[in-house]
């Protein structure tokens, strides 16, 4: 199987690429869902792939503590519609699109196994949350959420305009809620995120063509 792996900086990728090895193929799309999209679609233009893999550190929800991985069965724009008197109104619910990407059952099931990760929801925000009041707002909307991240959908939108199979693995190197940037652990969520990463490519490929490229 042809993996590519999606990150939205090179810290990420390197993580990645220290753990699984210079045949990984990983690609760093830049932040956000729109140059994920923008990026994976380049990616995916210049080599197919079977499956599209979105991968990151990222922000957890409770019960998920730091340096825990979640697993995508869904991938969810969570802040694309509009607001009203009545609340947020998302995409899907105006009628102009897809705001929420479900991963295959057993792909996800898989990726769970493989990772040791904790299976939900991977919110994928353009404003990272900073306050309790939005952290349990989106809770409310998703009870199934288990991470907060800023790239999925975007990622997930480039596959699925291929027909490509897509998943979304998240290391938590903080708590969603409000800002404290001492209190997030990025050394171990990238050593938790390769990890996991190298586990899910160690499965699908040759050690040798890992090694050789």
């Amino acid at each position: 199987m042809q993996i590519l792996v999606v990150t939205a900086v090179d810290a990420e990728r390197d993580a990645i690429v220290g753990a699984a090895g210079p045949g990984a193929r990983v690609v760093t799309v830049g932040v956000g869902p729109a140059a994920a999209a923008a990026g994976t679609a380049r990616a995916l233009d210049e080599q197919p792939a079977d499956l599209v893999l979105c991968a990151g550190v990222g922000g957890g929800f409770a019960p998920v503590g730091v340096g825990d991985v979640v697993v995508a069965t869904r991938i969810v724009h969570a802040d694309l519609g509009a607001e009203s008197a009545e609340g947020f109104l998302p995409m899907s619910t105006l009628g102009f699109g897809t705001d929420s990407y479900d991963v295959a059952a057993k792909l996800g099931v898989e990726l769970a196994d493989r990772t040791g990760g904790h299976l939900g929801a991977i919110l994928t925000v353009s404003t990272v949350t900073g306050t309790a009041a939005t952290a349990q707002e989106l809770v409310r909307r998703h009870p199934d959420a288990r991470a907060e991240a800023m790239e999925g959908a975007g990622v997930a939108a480039a596959a699925g305009l291929r027909g490509i199979a897509v998943g979304e693995i998240r290391a938590v190197s903080n708590s969603v809620g409000p800002r404290d940037r001492s209190a997030w652990q990025l050394p171990a969520a990238l050593q938790a995120l390769g990890t996991a990463v190298a586990a899910v490519l160690d499965a699908e490929t040759d050690p040798q063509e890992r090694t050789t490229g």
